[in-house]
């Protein structure tokens, strides 16, 4: 690659990794980079902010494997269901489908004191679920999540 042609491709990447450096929930929840040329990045933090709005807060006792939050209904304020840890210990997140199954997604990483991040993605609006929290650490401290949807 010519050092002209690196220089190009650097131009392209860079606001690209700078929106992802001020928007990390932006990197975890949406699909789409901004078009940062028509205000593309003020619309995905608004967007993003729309969706996190509302976001429903549960604290779990001590004492517990985790647990379960829900039943809610997948609306057409987020595209994803997006789960944020506010707890001092990492746990694990999944989604089950009420409707369809008692069987979860697949498992998606929180740590500690975490943004939100997807735990599933496309969810069809309407759509009736469940997050369950699994974890060794909550005997000693209670888990705290918010859910976005």
């Amino acid at each position: 690659m010519s050092p002209s042609s690196a220089r190009v491709l650097l131009g392209a990447a860079l606001p690209l990794v700078t929106t992802m450096a001020l928007f990390p929930q932006a990197a975890q929840a949406s699909q789409a980079a901004p078009d940062l040329e028509s205000g593309g990045a003020n619309l995905a933090a608004a967007t993003l902010a729309g969706c996190y709005d509302g976001a429903a807060h549960r604290v779990f006792q001590q004492g517990g494997w985790g647990g379960e939050v829900g039943t809610f209904t997948a609306s057409t304020r987020c595209l994803d269901i997006n789960v944020r840890n506010d707890s001092v210990f990492s746990t694990n997140a999944c989604v089950v489908f009420v409707d369809k199954t008692n069987n979860c997604n697949y498992w998606t990483y929180l740590p500690a004191k975490s943004g939100f991040y997807v735990v599933a993605t496309n969810v069809r609006d309407g759509a009736h679920f469940r997050v369950r929290f699994s974890n060794n650490f909550f005997q000693y401290d209670p888990l705290i999540s918010d859910t976005a949807y």
